[in-house]
């Protein structure tokens, strides 16, 4: 079981309350490019099309009224894509959208593949173990190089436990539950020392 290829997750798309969020993060507005308005964006999302032209988003920046935007161009940058976007034609307008997060509504993501996840729908789920029981709330979702690492926080402290499908026994997003069956001593190995 691994988790999807689309990274349309990002903890920042995650609630207090471990429900699934309303607005998932599919990107982030890094800084002005050039004098025509043009930002360079971060993209957490891998559907094809998410930044074409005509695109909306919900733009969050902070200290600022959100408001809806869309996209008025779109091109590969160095670092991620070179977007421009209506109502920002130069460089002033785009300096005020610098830090900002694209969103969309969690309608907008398309369901994933069986047997895979986004990064949002497991942030906030609780994590059982079959012999330890309650471990904590998944956190975070990390990329390691060679797989992803659920971040839980938990009575027990911080375990950084690897998303396998050799450990996971039932994933029930609804629920708002995974269930883990760690080998013996993995928990005590995996408790974060910082």
């Amino acid at each position: 079981m691994a988790l999807s290829t689309t990274r349309t997750m990002s903890s920042k798309s995650s609630t207090t309350d471990g429900s699934i969020p309303e607005t998932i993060l599919v990107g982030l507005i890094h800084k002005p490019h050039g004098l025509r308005g043009e930002v360079s964006v971060e993209s957490f999302s891998d559907l094809e099309g998410r930044f074409a032209v005509g695109s909306a988003f919900h733009l969050a920046v902070p200290g600022v009224p959100r408001r809806d935007i869309r996209v008025r161009s779109c091109r590969p940058g160095k670092r991620g894509l070179l977007v421009g976007f209506d109502g920002v034609t130069d460089r002033d307008r785009a300096e005020e959208i610098r830090g900002g997060r694209l969103e969309v509504d969690r309608s907008e993501v398309p369901p994933a593949p069986e047997g895979e996840y986004y990064y949002f729908e497991l942030i906030g789920c609780r994590c059982v173990d079959a012999e330890l029981g309650e471990l904590g709330t998944v956190r975070e979702v990390m990329e390691d190089g060679g797989g992803q690492i659920l971040l839980i926080e938990g009575e027990q402290g911080v375990l950084l436990v690897p998303f396998v499908k050799a450990f996971l026994v039932n994933v029930n997003i609804a629920e708002r539950r995974i269930e883990i069956e760690a080998p013996e001593g993995l928990v005590e190995t995996c408790r974060s020392k910082s």
